[in-house]
């Protein structure tokens, strides 16, 4: 594999121009008072109690995400490229979701093949024709970025489902002021703290237009048992927005409503953090309880705005997420401002065949994978290994997709033996509203603490980091 690129160091010994600081204050620290920082900021998120579930782990089920003290630093004008590549991806995502529920000009231009949208199990027929307000679909995206090198951002996948990880960049942020404030000052580094501010100005602008002036959001929960409850609890919090369940609301003449002490109360904008499976036992799954029943109706009479829209789970299609330039330039006439990783088709005859004959090289990835389950990373697999996912992909290949193995880029990582690089990847989370769109500086910089390893997930053991953006 390639030698991955070093964020922070340029290779002859010099350092990148926004990592100057950071090494001076580093040269200055005691490496114990670093120590008991990273101890602190320890105990500060067990006492906060941002927790996070691994199903099927029977050892434990709340998890604390390590976190590294040490900031991943990135210049304004890097960010700046970031940025304008974000806006434009998001744009073309929600371009072609209404697309391929309405006019499916994508489709006869045959641009991308009917059968992988029409056969995909996570397209909904229900929202055929559908209006949804503003023809916004993806209101929250959150979009996997990856570095090999001091140019290029490249797109790893999209997240337009329900992108989760935003209440860690904020309390990532939080604990950094509050242990580093010697660190901050000196930096000008760009505030997350609004996204709260601007999440919610993006879900009322998205409001139906029946609803009223000051229209009323609320976050939908599966409940305390969810892997991610933690952060929908923060969220609500953090918007001043009630968090409800299923059970909490109720649909009258295709309006929704939630119970309150004070009777029923009429909600115009849910933001879910519930699966399309679950969210209204009448239209998908009978036996959910979990979601609110008639509450497709009211969707579809134009009475509640679902943010993130019905049907964009195809969006996070990897094998969608191959077309991604193409349905870039179909949409905009643009040349994609982000790259895609160079992807191969199992589905496709002749890239099976070249996947088959490399698999010890490759990363084999589910088409519907998430969490970093289900992959195969080819180097770092035993034989054993890579010959039981060859007969998986003979048997089902339209499930997979493969991938060269990334260097990923990597940043400087309190370890048990001192500061050393570590892999990282950056989820940027984009808001979209009825005018504009709109990312706040960072993201969540997640890390794969273990010595070469490329797998930053929390679940499979990442960590995560603040991300500062200098304000230049």
């Amino acid at each position: 594999m390639a030698v991955a690129f070093d964020e922070m160091n340029i290779p002859g010994g010099d350092l990148r121009p926004a990592y100057q600081e950071l090494a001076r204050w580093l040269k200055e620290t005691p490496p114990e008072a670093l120590e008991y920082r990273r101890q602190e900021a320890e105990l500060l998120f067990r006492r906060i109690g941002i927790t996070f579930a691994v199903y099927g782990d029977s050892e434990s089920t709340e998890r604390l995400i390590p976190f590294d003290v040490i900031p991943r630093i990135m210049s304004g004008r890097e960010w700046t490229v970031l940025e304008k590549g974000l806006k434009q991806r998001v744009k073309a995502l929600n371009m072609f979701l209404r697309d391929i529920y309405h006019g499916r000009d994508i489709l006869r231009a045959e641009v991308v093949p009917e059968d992988l949208i029409f056969q995909n199990p996570v397209f909904r027929p229900e929202m055929n024709g559908q209006q949804v307000p503003h023809d916004v679909y993806v209101h929250i995206a959150g979009i996997d970025i990856v570095r090999v090198d001091a140019e290029d951002f490249i797109v790893l996948e999209d997240n337009a489902r329900t992108p989760s990880g935003v209440s860690y960049m904020l309390e990532n942020r939080e604990i950094m002021m509050r242990l580093f404030p010697d660190l901050f000052a000196r930096h000008r580094v760009a505030p997350v703290e609004r996204y709260p501010d601007e999440l919610l100005a993006a879900l009322r602008s998205v409001a139906p237009h029946s609803a009223s002036s000051e229209p009323t959001v609320a976050l939908l929960t599966p409940g305390v048992y969810n892997s991610a409850y933690y952060e929908h609890s923060f969220l609500a919090d953090k918007l001043g927005v009630e968090l409800v369940e299923g059970r909490d609301l109720v649909v009258r003449n295709n309006e929704v409503f939630m119970r309150t002490t004070e009777g029923l109360k009429r909600v115009d904008v849910i933001y879910r953090r519930v699966d399309d499976d679950f969210i209204d036992p009448l239209t998908f799954r009978p036996d959910s309880v979990l979601g609110v029943p008639g509450l497709m109706s009211a969707y579809a009479a134009g009475n509640i705005t679902l943010a993130n829209a019905v049907g964009t789970g195809i969006a996070d299609d990897k094998a969608i997420y191959s077309y991604m330039p193409d349905i870039v330039k179909f949409y905009l006439g643009e040349e994609p401002i982000l790259k895609n990783v160079p992807t191969w088709r199992c589905r496709e005859p002749k890239d099976l065949a070249y996947v088959l004959d490399n698999l010890s090289e490759l990363v084999v990835k589910e088409v519907h994978g998430s969490g970093g389950y289900g992959m195969l990373i080819g180097p770092a697999a035993t034989k054993a290994t890579i010959e039981a996912f060859r007969e998986k992909l003979k048997r089902e290949p339209e499930g997979f997709i493969a991938q060269p193995t990334l260097a990923l880029s990597t940043c400087p990582t309190c370890t048990a033996s001192g500061l050393a690089p570590r892999h990282v990847d950056l989820r940027p989370f984009v808001l979209t509203g009825s005018k504009s769109t709109t990312i706040v500086p960072g993201g969540l910089t997640r890390v794969a603490l273990k010595e070469g390893s490329l797998v930053v997930n929390s679940s499979q053991g990442g960590g995560t980091k603040d991300t500062w953006i200098l304000d230049e």
